[in-house]
């Protein structure tokens, strides 16, 4: 994760630096053959930066972010700041490339945002009984083995958890997660393929309010982001569950594709925390960053791997760390 932006970074940094030393070394041309006072000059290492510098030394990290997938909002902030900071200022190219990581510091530092999904969930059930979550996402997400993950961390700090498979558009996801909560040794409330998932949501709630449960964790269908009768699907399941918390699960793999999806389902439902899966295979990691900016949502976990124990709070401090800043 991240080790391709490090590696762009590292190489946009240098070109930057290559740029500058070549301005330098058009001023020293110039100003060798003149006397001693402009002989002493050449030797001074500042570079003043002009709009027209700027925009060239930009254009290389813009590059090297733009092919790691981070959201146009994020590289257009980090522009402008740059801007205020370096044009018509004369800098060293030690001082330049501190001045770049700083910015790009802040602007990850500001964006990311994590969350305390099990006490947020603990908060939630002080007020009422039993905290309904549901989950959003496009088919092939890993959204159904998330929410698994996330049954097997609630069951392990205490609390009691039943399933609802509202995903009865695919026969097979009613199949899996059926398979998981059997793993789990948690309850599944389903109906038949091509029920209503809503009234398969009402079902499990009801459930876990006779049996005094917990947490009701329910699974919708994911055909497309941009499938409008999924939307209105998506809207009748909350409406009906009226649920504490929606979470949106997405592959980061998928970089932008991902930022667009959670854009969407945020639209049309209110997502309230994002969960990333097969971050452990994304070199990129721009999904990360872009999603918290863009939705502006906090990332609850990234998932690892397929075990039920794969899953990974966010630590802004160790993505500052991957990307090498």
């Amino acid at each position: 994760m991240f080790r391709f932006l490090k590696e762009k970074l590292k190489k946009a940094l240098g070109r930057i630096s290559e740029k500058v030393e070549e301005e330098e070394e058009k001023k020293k041309e110039k100003e060798v053959k003149r006397g001693i006072v402009e002989k002493i000059k050449a030797k001074i290492t500042k570079k003043k930066i002009s709009e027209e510098l700027f925009e060239r030394l930009f254009w290389d990290l813009e590059l090297s972010l733009l092919e790691n997938n981070t959201a146009v909002e994020i590289i257009q902030e980090l522009r402008e700041k740059l801007r205020k900071e370096l044009v018509g200022r004369e800098v060293s190219r030690s001082e330049l490339k501190y001045i770049i990581l700083n910015a790009l510091k802040d602007e990850i530092s500001s964006v990311i945002k994590g969350i305390d999904l099990v006490e947020l969930i603990k908060e939630k059930l002080q007020k009422k009984k039993p905290c309904v979550i549901c989950f959003f996402g496009v088919n092939g997400s890993g959204k159904t083995t998330t929410i698994a993950k996330i049954a097997n961390l609630l069951k392990k700090n205490g609390l009691s958890v039943v399933l609802a498979a509202s995903d009865t558009f695919r026969a097979a996801a009613i199949d899996q997660l059926e398979e998981h909560a059997n793993r789990l040794g948690v309850k599944l409330i389903k109906h038949r393929y091509g029920a209503d998932a809503a009234a398969v949501a009402f079902d499990a709630i009801k459930h876990a309010e006779a049996k005094g449960i917990d947490v009701v964790l329910i699974d919708t269908a994911g055909r497309m982001h941009s499938d409008v009768n999924l939307m209105d699907e998506m809207k009748k399941i909350v409406r009906v569950a009226k649920p504490e918390l929606k979470v949106f699960v997405g592959e980061s793999i998928v970089g932008n594709d991902c930022v667009e999806q959670a854009r969407r389902f945020d639209q049309a439902v209110g997502i309230d925390a994002v969960i990333l899966t097969k971050a452990d295979v994304d070199e990129k990691g721009g999904a990360i960053v872009s999603i918290s900016k863009v939705v502006g949502k906090p990332i609850a976990f990234l998932g690892i791997g397929q075990g039920y124990d794969d899953l990974i709070k966010v630590n802004k401090e160790s993505i500052l760390r991957s990307v090498g800043i």
